[in-house]
């Protein structure tokens, strides 16, 4: 009957703690998916509004390139969607690749063989074929973009540890206790007897101190994020950004075609005259080239009000892991509402005496009514609350407008790590393009067994200490080559 009790016990314990997690996941996904769409739904109506105005407006300068500006948003989308790309090469190249294309097509009568592009895509940094535009976008975009997926990783990598550590099944130890917590009372002969709410307190901080220690990381988790949604606003924010990249593009067109004479007399001051094709149409002339001044949409409130509903939410669940326990005890365990006196404290029908402990697996030493190894920590906790301190750095990096993938100092070596929300086959299309743009994983910086059997073989060669002395110089090397994280 005892283990029956103690076994029905832990089951009740780990559905009342599934049930308050899955309510938090919830509320997470349903935050994940509410931004997830706005942001896309930003990118489609720039592109979008693209399709729609550039045909009129740029005739056949649009046309033939068509498909270049249908890739950019393309790796936009997988950029945002945690593709390993970096941005501002993937903008660089679409620059340099639509500079050669305009080139050629504004001047149909010369031979451009490719060393003369070469040298033109050379000159482009000096001539600024496109004006301000692509600068200004490489600004914003790398600011708006990486806030945008930053927080919207944060929502998934949130849920990821939540759903993870629901699962962390509970211990024997817990085990007895929850159950002499709520049945013993029946065996003793006052099953009317409901726990005191200090003694539940105590029970539960016991069983979930490890999942309390998640607390700290899981607070600068959701500070990170509500921080970064500072970033939403202004010319620079997510909204203008992400919802008007066709208006650089549009203007940096109408930029090239307004300093068309002198782009080709400064091109052939640097890199030559280039030949005229015999065969050839003549001198191309100017028409189709209408100037596109794009309208800004004005904000719709959408991210307003999504941002508002979510920081009052984060602020809500922030306390989630260290009030776990009195939830429980408040929510599930039917606590008693009569005079202290007359609660189950454990023993008997009476007031419970023992203070009730602080939160985390430290606090736990003295715990009267469960036996906690705080030399033990739970492993899969430990994990988790790496992954939220990972988060949290990205988050941090993010808001100071960098891109925490393309860093060399960077403490994440996960990649995109959890919660992105790439798809395999699509990231991994983009990461065999741009290998060279990725860093290498944290983890594989660090020295292999191979240097570490050549230091021994060259060390072979110097006199052996006394044996006496290897545990000391043992422990010395070892605090000397400690690999450093880069």
């Amino acid at each position: 009957m005892e283990e029956n009790l103690a076994n029905r016990s832990r089951a009740e314990l780990e559905t009342a703690l599934r049930d308050s997690s899955r309510a938090l996941q919830a509320m997470l996904a349903t935050q994940l998916r509410s931004f997830d769409d706005h942001f896309q739904q930003l990118l489609n109506d720039s592109e979008r509004a693209l399709q729609d105005a550039f045909p009129g407006a740029f005739g056949e300068l649009y046309a033939q390139n068509a498909r270049a500006f249908r890739d950019l948003f393309s790796e936009l989308r997988l950029y945002y969607r945690g593709a390993n790309l970096h941005l501002e090469e993937t903008l660089a190249e679409f620059w340099a690749r639509l500079l050669e294309r305009l080139f050629k097509q504004l001047h149909p009568q010369l031979l451009l063989p490719d060393d003369y592009l070469d040298c033109l895509g050379k000159q482009a940094e000096a001539l600024r074929p496109f004006g301000e535009a692509p600068r200004e976008l490489r600004l914003r975009a790398t600011r708006a973009f990486v806030a945008a997926r930053s927080f919207v990783q944060g929502l998934g990598v949130a849920g990821d540890v939540v759903r993870k550590v629901a699962q962390v099944p509970l211990g024997p130890e817990c085990s007895r206790a929850v159950m002499k917590l709520v049945y013993c009372a029946h065996c003793l002969g006052v099953p009317g007897a409901r726990p005191c709410p200090d003694y539940c307190r105590n029970v539960l901080k016991g069983c979930l101190a490890n999942q309390a220690d998640l607390d700290a990381e899981w607070r600068n988790l959701l500070d990170s994020m509500v921080l970064i949604t500072d970033k939403f606003w202004g010319a620079s924010g997510v909204e203008s950004v992400i919802g008007g990249v066709h208006t650089w593009l549009a203007e940096a067109i109408n930029s090239l075609q307004d300093n068309r004479d002198t782009l080709t007399a400064k091109v052939i001051q640097g890199c030559g005259n280039p030949k005229v094709d015999p065969q050839g149409p003549g001198p191309e002339e100017k028409q189709h080239r209408g100037k596109l001044t794009p309208r800004e949409r004005p904000p719709s409130g959408t991210l307003e009000k999504l941002v508002s509903e979510a920081k009052a939410q984060l602020r809500d669940v922030q306390e989630f892991w260290i009030s776990l326990p009195g939830t429980l005890c408040s929510e599930k365990m039917a606590l008693s509402t009569a005079s202290d006196d007359r609660c189950w404290n454990g023993m008997a029908r009476g007031r419970y005496l023992p203070e009730v402990m602080g939160d985390g697996l430290a606090n736990q030493i003295n715990n009267p009514e469960v036996e906690v190894d705080i030399t033990k920590p739970d492993m899969t906790i430990r994990q988790q609350i790496m992954q939220l301190k990972i988060m949290t750095n990205r988050l941090r990096s993010a808001y100071n407008g960098n891109d925490v993938d393309f860093q060399d100092a960077s403490d994440d070596g996960s990649g995109s790590g959890s919660g992105d929300g790439c798809p395999d086959d699509l990231c991994s299309q983009k990461n065999s393009r741009k290998s060279s743009s990725s860093r290498t994983p944290l983890t594989h910086a660090l020295p292999g067994l191979s240097e570490q059997e050549g230091q021994k073989t060259s060390a072979a060669s110097y006199p052996q200490p006394p044996s006496f002395l290897l545990p000391l110089l043992l422990a010395l090397a070892l605090t000397v080559a400690r690999p450093r994280w880069r």
